[in-house]
């Protein structure tokens, strides 16, 4: 008869074959996985990259729009104060080619009501021409809108390249259509200026507008792709619904390239760039790393294989088996004694029945000290409870593992930021929990990061108050908070009064000083813990007063207003006091009593704000009612 025990050494070299197997399959999945996890983070990175820029892209895009803008509105203004005779013309076409300093534009052009050419800085004789028949004529000419028209790209009359056109309409002083003031763009400008971004060699950067027509792209040296009508393709078909700038994949309509892109549209002007790189492109490096690394991991995995079917044969000896336990243990021993973290095992009765060296750098205790001590010793008091909840949850065998952060009192520092994790030990006998193993480092410095990064990420670096985003944060909680508790909610906008002015009077450092100022006035005006005082943007600021009444939001307004005035900082080009002044919009509310969000307690504060510098600057206006104090003489 077999025995049991001859029974299990049979089945022994079995299980071993199987466990080598398991072995080689894990190696290639978890070789598989981490191939892919690189070629997403390849496409990743490469999303970054195409990301940043977009970025830079859009702002190109802005700036050269918004110089056009600058150029036409002062042309326009000053032909509509001058009317179009003669003598005017004359002036303005030897001042055109002073205001063509810039290479980004290509022309400027005047027409009158008829589209006759009446100035050009274009050296061509112009007599005869007329651009009524353009797109951008007509439109000005049957709209009365006055704002900047930015076209389809189309071919010059002047020179024959593809141009993008800028164009503003001319009022006579009845209001009635006096003409078009136009300027050009060379399409090749902008894809010249691309051309000095990497972005590999089947990538490209496309601008185009809000419609889907191709205004410039890379690598279009024939101009074929210009004016191409992209309005059918995905990006488009669903623009209203996608976010203003995005990651996107797509296969290109123009060349059939898989191509990783990010879009970005413009915040200012009815333009997008589309930055994109082709996927194989990206792809193409790891896939020849990858290639190599798998060649390396088959071959790991057949010497593994060829490994364990040798061990498989060797298994029914006993003595071989204690080697290798033997061998395992003093691994284990030199990894634990050499490791830059502490490692500790811990008794089931929170007792330290091992520390490893690492101890004396972790807490500045040596090991022969801390032998036999409680292993809670020295965890501050509330992160006691917290620590201990996971110790009992392992010893319980409610989990195998646990990770947690905390603080540890050390010898010498006083007290560390640490992070623990925590396995079950087994007893070999049992196979019962026989304690715990806890591997802790020092997590002192990245705490300290984390903790910086977080109040930059929430705290303007001119003022010192809190940014946008954390007047936000704090204004959805306390609305949340109000509704629970049914209190009120008080908000003040406060706005510098011409503070454009006095940037251009003053220049922009005594711009600053004057807002780090006011930023000092509000911190000691929301001067209650709750209280949150933000920079809102620009030279508006914002006080957040919770659980506050009118009369209150009232008294804070006035005490930062009258604050103001008592630092009587000279303001040439505030008209009634010529001292700096502010005015104050505020609105209090009862978010139990009303089904809407937040967004209607900065709108009531925001009218109050328009309200009270309609009424004269230099007052607070409540939402509802205006509540005027003259300023005191300075």
């Amino acid at each position: 008869m077999v025995t049991s025990r001859e029974l299990g050494k049979t089945r022994l070299p079995l299980w071993a074959a199987g466990f080598v197997a398991l072995i080689c399959v894990t190696i290639l999945g978890l070789s598989v996985w981490r191939e892919w996890e690189t070629r997403d983070a390849e496409l990743r990175s490469a999303e970054i990259d195409v990301t940043n820029l977009a970025h830079s892209l859009i702002q190109h895009a802005d700036d050269t729009f918004e110089l056009t803008d600058t150029i036409l509105v002062g042309l326009v203004h000053r032909l509509e104060l001058d009317g179009t005779g003669p003598d005017t013309i004359t002036r303005l076409q030897a001042y055109l080619p002073t205001r063509k300093s810039s290479e980004r534009i290509r022309g400027i052009f005047v027409y009158d009501e008829t589209g006759r050419w009446l100035a050009t800085t274009e050296h061509v004789n112009f007599s005869g021409l007329n651009n009524s028949d353009r797109e951008y004529f007509r439109q000005h000419r049957d709209s009365p809108e006055k704002g900047t028209l930015i076209g389809r790209p189309i071919k010059s009359r002047a020179g024959g390249q593809w141009i993008i056109t800028a164009s503003r309409r001319i009022d006579h002083p009845d209001g009635s259509f006096a003409g078009v003031v136009l300027l050009t763009i060379d399409t090749a400008y902008f894809a010249k200026f691309y051309e000095r971004f990497d972005f590999g060699p089947n990538g490209s950067a496309s601008l185009l507008n809000n419609a889907g027509i191709m205004l410039a792209r890379t690598r279009d040296e024939s101009g074929s792709f210009v004016g191409r009508d992209l309005s059918n393709a995905p990006l488009f078909r669903d623009w209203e619904s996608r976010p203003a700038a995005a990651v996107y994949y797509f296969k290109s309509p123009l060349d059939g390239v898989q191509r990783l892109s990010y879009y970005q549209r413009s915040s200012h002007y009815p333009l997008m760039v589309l930055a994109s790189k082709s996927q194989d492109d990206v792809l193409a490096p790891w896939r020849h790393a990858a290639a190599a690394r798998m060649i390396f991991v088959l071959g790991l995995v057949l010497l593994i294989a060829m490994i364990g079917f040798y061990l498989v044969r060797q298994l029914s000896q006993r003595q071989r088996m204690a080697q290798v336990l033997v061998a395992k243990e003093a691994n284990f021993r030199l990894l634990a004694e050499q490791s830059s973290d502490m490692v500790t095992r811990i008794g089931l009765d929170n007792r330290l029945l091992y520390v490893s060296p690492a101890c004396v750098r972790i807490t500045g205790w040596p090991a022969e000290e801390l032998l036999g001590t409680s292993a809670l010793a020295g965890i501050h008091p509330d992160d006691m409870e917290r620590v201990e909840q996971a110790i009992a949850a392992l010893k319980n065998g409610e989990a195998e593992e646990a990770r947690f952060v905390y603080r540890q009192r050390h010898r010498d520092k006083g007290e560390i930021w640490a992070e623990a994790a925590l396995h079950v030990t087994l007893a070999s006998d049992t196979g019962e929990i026989d304690g715990v193993v806890a591997v802790m480092r020092d997590m002192t410095e990245q705490k300290d990061l984390q903790d910086k990064l977080a109040a930059l990420a929430t705290t303007d670096g001119l003022t010192g108050l809190a940014n946008r985003r954390a007047f936000d944060e704090r204004l959805a909680d306390e609305w949340a908070r109000a509704r629970r508790d049914g209190t009120q909610l008080s908000l003040l906008l406060i706005d510098v009064d011409h503070f454009k002015k006095f940037n251009d009077h003053y220049g922009h450092l005594a711009g600053d000083a004057c807002l780090r100022a006011l930023g000092r006035i509000l911190s000691t005006q929301a001067r209650r813990p709750a209280d949150l005082a933000a920079r809102y943007g620009g030279e508006e600021f914002a006080v957040l007063l919770p659980n506050t009444g009118s009369d209150g939001c009232a008294d804070v307004g006035e005490g930062v207003r009258q604050a103001l005035h008592d630092l009587a900082m000279p303001h040439a080009q505030n008209p009634a006091s010529r001292l700096v002044t502010a005015s104050v919009g505020a609105a209090t509310s009862f978010p139990s009593q009303i089904a809407t969000d937040c967004s209607t307690l900065i709108a009531a504060a925001d009218r109050a704000l328009y309200a009270a510098k309609d009424s004269g600057r230099d007052r607070l206006v409540m939402a509802g009612q205006v509540v005027p104090w003259p300023a005191k003489s300075a």
